[in-house]
């Protein structure tokens, strides 16, 4: 019986890294590149100024209107759901078994919504934490306990 395959997503709002987990326990890069999104501030996504709108029922007061999203929230959410559609083609493809999941806690709840079902299901462990500038060999430090403990399974 082959040995399953363990992923090791790392990511933050603005960046999402895959791992795959080698014999040797060490992270080693398993996705052809990194996603990188550019987190510009709200004021630069949203160019234009907001539309003005007439007060109902009172008359003549205008004010400007309100976006519906933050442009910022949305490309966070946008990021999400590319990494979300990557994990689950590569499911299809059965290029992993298990996952494991890091990533701070807002931009892990993102994450959850934007993963289909089985590739939740295969999710083994998820850090609560915001890891993702730290080199391979520092992720592979920094996640020894996990990486240990799910490699046991």
């Amino acid at each position: 019986m082959p040995k399953p395959i363990t992923w090791v997503l790392v990511s933050d709002a603005a960046r999402g890294r895959f791992f795959k987990l080698s014999e040797k326990r060490e992270l080693v890069p398993a996705y052809k590149h990194e996603l990188i999104s550019e987190l510009l501030p709200s004021r630069e996504i949203a160019s234009d100024r907001p539309g003005r709108t007439f007060d109902r029922g009172s008359g003549g007061g205008r004010h400007a209107k309100e976006p519906h999203t933050d442009p910022k929230r949305h490309a966070k959410a946008e990021l999400a759901h590319e990494i979300g559609h990557i994990l689950d083609d590569e499911r299809k493809k059965q290029t992993f078994d298990r996952l494991v999941v890091v990533a701070p806690p807002q931009f892990l709840g993102d994450l959850r919504a934007a993963m289909s079902k089985p590739v939740q299901d295969l999710i083994v462990a998820e850090v609560n934490k915001d890891l993702s500038k730290l080199a391979p060999h520092q992720l592979a430090i920094q996640l020894k306990d996990v990486i240990t403990a799910r490699s046991a399974l």
